[in-house]
């Protein structure tokens, strides 16, 4: 014991003299732990004897444009490509539900859900999987009402693996009764989740597509209907597939690879390859283009038991009103595109600065005048033939008529005249939310996929800037007017006692100052 503290002692004795400082002489230097030789040298100066660095210059352009090359049967091969150790690539085909009007409707929806099941090659999901993270890999695979898009994300090495599997996955699908059978039970659930989650986006998406474009293309269902569930077998599968997944209507697209190495790949795996529903024969492709009709779609629902808990949503009712725009081929698509941004919105409780959207029309004329109102969203959907700007608004069941001249108003105000300062807001938005979104790989993936696919090239982010930019005051009230001279889509949704009929709906639109026609009841 005495000798533990002796020692004790000493220790802090030593280390006491070592951080002491001397009474005489320059004081000690401190050492600096990496050990370099020249502890004087400012930070701002070069180090002598180490290569002078060379910087990347921004000059505003991007270093690697999209390559495309069309392989013989038809497929194209677009890239770009990415600093990084990872790259996405994937398949992308034209096809969807609005391609479905000879078919059972649903169809789409069962092959989202059927992506990278057993194939000729790979006798499960599991074992695709255990491929897949080899290379550290995820895969994922969506539908939309024109698309469809098979991807994957891994390691840059793997490229040949991946590129082998897509192929099969697309092309050589088992599509075993058992896998069928489990799809069938996913589609129902999901179909089941969506009439009860509490944010009702997707369900009114849906339903003010089949008001705007009745029983034809994007109008056609996205999700099965149930009563389609159990009809929906590998025989109806193929029959599309034979129509729709052919090498002319598809992209293979990567970014983050080398071009020629991708080529080399599809050449490899996609060309001359059979698939597994046999040689396409005489191909029978719907090439209907996109009617708009107008018109309205109500489902009457209880809404107060939505989202039960300690802090419930309040009841509601939520009414989206959408007018035709344009497809994201024609000029006006940029206008438009400015205008939904300069509309903006969101819900009562979004929190943030200008950045956000705050300054946005929806947020200062409806949601900061308007304590009421629960959210006043705009949206812009576009397709290659077509296109919808619609205003989701949601409110308590009771003023439901004053919510729908609110959004009524603000259509109207579209057409009048636009501040400078408000539209070079939204210009400036729009530009920030693009450039971010496109510091994203998969989201670069899907940007040179869809335009590729639609156009056979594509614009590079300075290139849509600088139409941004070009966008006048004169474009928005242009392309506004337009619209507003077209019938409106309507789709409501939740307790719709005081719901204005759908013609004093499009009497407000075509008014002066958007105002509903006056009902006078003789009991209230």
């Amino acid at each position: 014991m005495a000798t533990a503290v002796w020692a004790a002692a000493r220790l802090l004795r030593g280390s006491a003299a070592r951080c002491a400082r001397p009474r005489f002489g320059p004081p000690a230097h401190r050492q600096f732990s990496s050990g370099a030789p020249y502890p004087n040298i400012p930070l701002s100066s070069p180090l002598p004897g180490v290569p002078k660095p060379v910087f990347a210059t921004v000059d505003g352009q991007e270093k690697f444009e999209t390559k495309i090359t069309t392989l013989d049967n038809g497929l194209r091969v677009a890239s770009q490509n990415k600093f990084g150790q990872f790259c996405t690539v994937g398949i992308l085909i034209n096809s969807g539900s609005r391609y479905e009007a000879k078919y059972l409707s649903g169809i789409a929806h069962f092959l989202e859900k059927l992506a990278f099941s057993s194939t000729a090659r790979f006798d499960s999901k599991d074992e695709i999987l255990l491929t897949l993270e080899k290379h550290g890999g995820i895969c994922d695979c969506q539908t939309s009402r024109d698309t469809t898009m098979y991807a994957v994300s891994a390691d840059s090495k793997g490229l040949d693996t991946v590129v082998g599997l897509l192929a099969d996955v697309v092309l050589h699908p088992c599509l075993t009764d058992e896998e069928i059978e489990m799809t069938r039970m996913a589609v129902q659930f999901e179909l089941e989740d969506l009439n009860m989650r509490p944010d009702p986006e997707p369900l009114l998406t849906e339903m003010i597509h089949e008001a705007a474009f009745r029983e034809n293309t994007v109008g056609l269902h996205r999700f099965c209907p149930a009563e389609n569930i159990a009809k929906i077998d590998r025989e109806v599968l193929h029959s599309y597939l034979k129509n729709y997944y052919t090498p002319d209507r598809m992209v293979l697209a990567g970014v983050g690879v080398e071009h020629e190495h991708l080529v080399e790949c599809a050449r490899k795996y996609l060309l001359g390859v059979q698939p597994a529903w046999g040689a396409p024969g005489a191909v029978d492709v719907d090439r209907s283009v996109a009617q708009y009709t107008g018109g309205i779609v109500k489902v009457e629902r209880d809404m107060s038991n939505v989202s039960l808990g300690p802090t419930p949503i309040p009841e509601l009712t939520h009414i989206m009103v959408g007018l035709e725009s344009c497809s994201f081929l024609e000029e006006d698509f940029i206008p438009f595109a400015v205008l939904n941004m300069m509309m903006g919105g969101g819900g009562s409780f979004s929190a943030g600065g200008p950045g956000k959207g705050m300054f946005s029309r929806l947020y200062l004329n409806v949601l900061n005048r308007h304590h009421w109102m629960y959210n006043a969203t705009s949206y812009h959907h576009s397709y290659e033939d077509t296109g919808l700007l619609c205003i989701h608004a949601s409110a308590d069941p009771r003023q439901v008529r004053e919510m729908v001249e609110i959004i009524t108003k603000e259509f109207i105000l579209m057409g009048r005249t636009v501040d400078l300062v408000e539209l070079e807001r939204a210009k400036t938005q729009l530009m920030s939310m693009l450039m971010m979104n496109l510091e994203s790989r998969p989201v670069i993936f899907e940007d040179v996929g869809r335009q590729v696919l639609a156009t056979h090239s594509r614009k590079l982010p300075h290139e849509l800037c600088a139409l941004i930019r070009n966008v006048k005051p004169e474009d928005i009230k242009r392309v506004a007017s337009k619209m507003l001279r077209g019938k409106p889509a309507v789709a409501a949704l939740g307790d719709l006692t005081d719901l204005p009929t759908y013609e004093h709906i499009q009497a407000a639109l075509s008014s002066r100052d958007g105002r509903l026609p006056r009902t006078y009841r003789l009991f209230r």
